[in-house]
């Protein structure tokens, strides 16, 4: 099993009537090392400009972004690259990042590789330390900027501490 933490940043909350406009993704192993970046256009003419700033991106950037299908089959061939067994997908916020992921994989590919479910980090923290309101986030040592591969590697740090603190799930 290969674990992989990703992260989205969109132009609205829905894929469909909203667009991604990047994803980043770390597979999670000591170093962090292998990640993924890709970049894609809109898919739709409605964007909130409060949500394409968060990405540091104006919308005529966005539009010179790669084709959206290019990008998940090359997300596709990384994951494959690079999983043992099956891969497993976590993100901070799974409702959101996993909607995209999943809707982009389904509409460019007909298919998504991690299956039809992931994990979000904060819940299985607040399991861990018996508390549904813990926080979690003070264990990530890479900033939270917005940009995916940033939030993401934070993200796969705070998932790699929990394994240091007792969580039993193997991480390469």
């Amino acid at each position: 099993m290969s674990l992989y933490v990703v992260d989205v940043e969109a132009d609205g909350p829905i894929p469909g009537k909203y667009s991604m406009v990047s994803l980043g993704a770390v597979l999670v192993e000591p170093g962090l090392g292998r990640t993924f970046y890709g970049r894609t256009r809109p898919i739709a003419d409605a964007f909130l400009p409060d949500a394409l700033a968060v990405s540091a991106t104006t919308r005529e950037e966005h539009l010179r972004f790669d084709e959206p299908g290019e990008v998940m089959a090359a997300f596709e061939r990384w994951i494959q690259e690079t999983t043992r067994g099956k891969p497993v997908f976590f993100s901070d916020n799974l409702a959101f990042d996993w909607q995209f992921v999943n809707w982009y994989f389904h509409t460019y590919l007909g298919r998504n590789p991690f299956g039809w479910s992931g994990r979000r980090i904060g819940d299985l923290y607040c399991g861990m330390v018996k508390d549904a309101y813990a926080q979690w986030k003070h264990l990530r040592k890479t900033g939270h900027d917005h940009h995916p591969v940033n939030d993401a590697k934070g993200n796969a740090e705070a998932l790699l501490a929990m394994i240091d603190m007792g969580l039993k799930l193997t991480a390469r």
